[in-house]
């Protein structure tokens, strides 16, 4: 069996992390098919491999959004629809997610099914071409995503684009702790058990390769901050969460 690799592209705004070199396809199909690949052991492997505190992670970030009471919220890379589920506490009318893999959103409408609720609907759709109009959304939300975008820019753009002028986002997304010896713990964790671990449960080795290198060259804090205002966000905020393992980034459209 021939070992896939991870290699790293340079672009003007910064190095975009690529699964597999030589599978001859962009970022974004390879994106695609490893979290279609990996979906059936997705929600299993998240709460495995984080302890479960990927859980309170979402829970600060929809709380982050409850002053706004929002009532139409898009939910962008929503995967099986953790967050989309965790946001229906702010009472929404309506919860729309959308996500590149239909193997993910397959896991989500199961999900759904289950609790018999009817707020929610997940749709196949692209992050950086959202099918939606202008000045759409009351709140936007990404959890774990914005990381895997092809365009990073061209993504923030066009959520800042759907977005009520004032409405909030919230994104959380992995960082890089920085105070020993969470630092140490968890590049071990990150470089050592988390790929095989993911590797042993999912059968896909690249998409549990791919994660510590994707954490480990996305532009993080003040540099994430400076991109979203870039791409239009007032109110830009970072919270370090975990002693930094997770970051939440909050602002307004």
């Amino acid at each position: 069996m021939n070992q896939t690799t991870t290699t790293v592209s340079e672009t003007p705004n910064r190095k975009m992390v690529v699964p597999d070199e030589k599978s001859g396809l962009g970022k974004k199909e390879q994106v695609k098919q490893m979290f279609d690949n990996i979906s059936f052991r997705y929600d299993f492997l998240n709460r495995f491999l984080s302890l479960g505190i990927d859980i309170l992670w979402r829970k600060k970030a929809i709380k982050s959004l409850k002053p706004f009471q929002p009532k139409l919220i898009l939910d962008v890379a929503t995967g099986t629809g953790d967050l989309a589920i965790e946001a229906l506490k702010l009472n929404p009318d309506k919860i729309i997610g959308v996500d590149i893999s239909e193997g993910m959103l397959e896991m989500g409408r199961k999900k759904l099914e289950a609790l018999k609720e009817k707020r929610i609907e997940l749709q196949t759709g692209d992050s950086e071409n959202l099918n939606f109009e202008d000045n759409t959304f009351d709140a936007a939300t990404v959890a774990f995503g914005v990381r895997n975008f092809e365009n990073l820019n061209k993504g923030l753009s066009d959520m800042q684009r759907v977005l009520k002028p004032g409405a909030p986002i919230a994104i959380l997304e992995f960082s890089k702790p920085s105070v020993f010896p969470v630092k140490q713990v968890f590049q071990f964790y990150f470089k050592f058990i988390l790929p095989f671990t993911g590797k042993f449960f999912s059968k896909d080795q690249r998409a549990y390769t791919y994660l510590p290198e994707s954490v480990q060259h996305f532009p993080e804090g003040k540099d994430f901050e400076e991109i979203m205002v870039n791409c239009g966000y007032k109110n830009v905020n970072s919270h370090r969460l975990s002693f930094g393992i997770c970051t939440l980034y909050t602002a307004v459209g």
